[in-house]
């Protein structure tokens, strides 16, 4: 767990899964990949084998021993509803995250309907307690159907991330919607955002009342443009009651056994 972390809508980042698959052009210049793959073939180091999925069984508790409240974002470096990861390994991720409840937890997905289809078997016509929070990626109209799949998850707080925003979304309705995210592209090969396309979705949220955040312009390097929007910061985030957690009855697994 990193205790401190450079993105800008989030305190720290766990990361029990690392490394992924590309399913989309938001996955393109994938920043996680970027920095991976530069420690490939390096003995000893995290990311020896640089983004191919790895299963980290020894950081599944790590948010337990964290004591002081945190906005966590689960899997920064992965995505945590990944077709290879075991369910029971996703189960011991949730058992965590409800266990811990003193944090709040923030996990984003681009494979929207394996976390709607998780979540209804895990909570059945319950919901995620509301300090887990669920997320999809969106970078441009026509990945605009994993809002239908937020919509549909049985989640007490869902929040969209417009990052990378490649293109317009246009007509979405955001209504169910806590929190969305906005931001550019950043790396060697970012692609630029319009400002259109970020105004577009503010005005979307304004409409719904959705709590906005602008990340980012992006370019070259994260904070290359800046956070400025129409000359301000824009930094909301949803406000939510408290619930009780679940308390899952699943009993403990052991991924270090053979």
């Amino acid at each position: 767990m990193a205790s401190s972390t450079q993105i800008e809508w989030t305190d720290a980042t766990w990361n029990p899964v690392t490394g992924c698959t590309k399913i989309t052009r938001g996955c393109d210049f994938c920043y996680a990949e970027r920095f991976s793959e530069r420690f490939r073939g390096v003995p000893g180091h995290p990311f020896e084998n640089g983004f191919d999925l790895r299963l980290r069984p020894e950081r599944l508790t790590q948010p337990l021993s964290w004591r002081q409240p945190r906005r966590i974002f689960v899997n920064s470096m992965s995505d945590l509803f990944h077709k290879n990861i075991p369910r029971p390994f996703i189960d011991s991720i949730f058992d965590t995250m409800e266990a811990a409840d003193w944090h709040t937890f923030q996990v984003l997905t681009k494979r929207s309907s394996l976390m709607v289809r998780y979540l209804r078997d895990r909570y059945g016509i319950g919901k995620a307690p509301s300090h887990i929070w669920l997320g999809v990626s969106v970078e441009d109209a026509k990945n605009a159907v994993r809002l239908k799949h937020l919509l549909a998850a049985q989640a007490s707080v869902k929040f969209v991330s417009f990052e990378p925003l490649l293109g317009s979304v246009g007509k979405i309705d955001l209504k169910g919607i806590d929190w969305a995210i906005v931001g550019g592209e950043s790396g060697p090969s970012a692609r630029p955002m319009a400002e259109e396309w970020a105004i577009e979705i503010r005005d979307h949220c304004r409409s719904a009342k959705v709590a906005f955040f602008f990340k980012q312009w992006g370019g070259v390097r994260p904070k290359s443009g800046g956070r400025l929007l129409r000359g301000r910061e824009w930094n909301d985030y949803p406000r939510v009651s408290c619930l009780k957690p679940v308390v899952s009855s699943l009993p403990p697994v052991d991924f270090n056994a053979n």
